[in-house]
């Protein structure tokens, strides 16, 4: 491994780093974007349990002690339970609309290294083709040995960006979707909470 990193040249480094950047996104977006960080089923249970009962004010307590998203989106609309159901709505929804940016934080980072790697690669190889056409300028062509140098750094430099762009590309998409997906089911929650609200939602 370090045998084709020192035969790749220079620009084996950035793509070595590019890895690196991509395998900590990933590893701290799948950690963080876990359904019980994000939406816990038994908090959302709870609160409609108490809005169904009237128990606004504890609702509204256990909203505020939770941490996950939709414990601070469903705090932004209960909070205004009181003063109208438009207030609510408003609340909810520009709460909702950060939260969603929260969640997409980071991911840009892998669609950037995606297509960044390549490049990279062929930077190198152009690099590589550069110092094998020295080599012909220089000591002409009779000795094939001389251009590997040039050829092999062509070659790796090109394998390396391709081997980080790919699994890439799909962590990005993988995300993309678990991300996506999370925010439809906060809208749906949401919305749940609000019809909740209208229909039961009188402060005890």
């Amino acid at each position: 491994m370090i045998e084709l990193i020192v035969r790749g040249g220079i620009f084996m480094y950035p793509i070595i780093f590019c890895s690196v950047v991509a395998l900590a996104v990933f590893l701290e977006r799948i950690w963080i974007l876990r359904r019980r960080n994000i939406i816990p089923d038994e908090f959302v249970r709870s609160v409609e349990d108490l809005v169904k009962k009237q128990k606004m004010s504890e609702a509204l307590f256990l909203a505020q002690g939770d941490s996950s998203s939709i414990g601070r989106i469903f705090f932004a609309g209960l909070k205004n339970a009181g003063r109208g159901l438009w207030l609510v709505k408003e609340a909810i929804e520009e709460r909702g609309d950060r939260e969603a940016v929260g969640l997409e934080k980071r991911i840009g980072i892998l669609a950037t290294v995606a297509n960044l790697a390549p490049l990279l690669g062929l930077l190198g190889t152009v690099s590589g083709m550069i110092r094998s056409f020295n080599v012909i300028s220089l000591e002409g062509t009779g000795n094939p040995a001389h251009l590997a140098g040039g050829i092999a750094e062509a070659l790796i430099t090109t394998a390396a960006g391709l081997c980080v762009a790919i699994p890439t590309l799909v962590c990005h998409r993988i995300l993309k979707d678990k991300a996506e997906s999370l925010i439809f089911d906060m809208e749906e929650n949401s919305l749940k909470l609000i019809e909740t609200i209208q229909k039961h939602g009188t402060q005890d």
